[in-house]
């Protein structure tokens, strides 16, 4: 039973002067902010807000890396080639680390289509893994748990952080439901608070279909633009601090 855990959010994800999420409250509960940078979603003002706001809190942060996606919030499939996506992901990492105080972010995390694909493309996965390991080898990238992505990180020598959803549906092969079927998020906060505590203490997930699946993780992902994010992220971490669950960065963990 894991008696340690990173809860990581989505954060950053406004743009201009449009907001999104309620970054200011969700930041007090987690350990670990995926700061959104320009190309789903951010841009350059909120990802120096959102930095800022992750280090008066002392939260590590991170680059939330997407296909260049801004009008699809990154959830669309944008066919680029290997050398596109590496350089694209070099890009952001780069962008975001120029705003921390110590120019060094902890972790890497793809987000939407980029995330989903590279778990089953071998090819987008190492482009990925080249870019992180291009920039600083010490970097953390946070890769779905139980995926081949995991694997092809490791075999390349990168530190990886095995990620699961509190609030994501899972298909029986353990990756996520898609989001265009009913059911895919999950919005009962006490469903989610015993999901989440079941897969950290027990290592076992229920899937949409009922099905009980092994799963091993480092860190545990909440959506900030979830509806009722806050309560949500505020009732686990009572939750997980309850179950004598240390919240903890993942820099201590892998």
């Amino acid at each position: 039973m894991a008696d340690r855990i990173d809860l990581n959010c989505d954060m950053g994800e406004s743009f201009g002067m449009y907001k999104m999420g309620l970054d200011e409250e969700v930041i007090k509960y987690i350990s670990s902010a995926n700061v959104a940078c320009g190309f789903h979603a951010g841009d350059p003002q909120w990802m120096r807000e959102t930095v800022r706001l992750a280090e008066d809190h002392s939260v590590a942060v991170g680059a939330h890396t997407s296909f260049p996606d801004l009008v699809g919030f990154g959830r669309r499939n944008i066919e680029v080639s290997a050398e596109e996506a590496r350089n694209d992901v070099i890009y952001q990492i780069g962008a975001l680390q120029a705003f921390t105080s110590e120019h060094r972010l902890q972790h890497v995390k793809p987000h939407g289509a980029m995330y989903n694909r590279a778990v089953m493309d071998e090819d987008l996965a190492r482009s990925i893994c080249e870019a992180v390991l291009e920039i600083d080898s010490d970097l953390i990238l946070i890769a779905l748990a139980g995926s081949r992505w995991v694997d092809v990180a490791q075999d390349m020598g990168l530190r990886v952080a095995r990620e699961i959803f509190a609030d994501r549906a899972l298909n029986p092969d353990g990756t996520l439901v898609s989001r265009s079927k009913e059911g895919s998020v999950l919005h009962d906060v006490d469903e989610v608070a015993e999901r989440s505590l079941r897969m950290v203490r027990e290592g076992k997930a229920t899937t949409i279909d009922g099905d009980i699946i092994d799963v091993e993780a480092d860190s545990l992902c909440i959506h900030g633009d979830t509806p009722g994010a806050v309560e949500m992220a505020k009732v686990l971490r009572q939750r997980l601090d309850a179950e004598s669950v240390a919240i903890t960065p993942l820099s201590q963990l892998v």
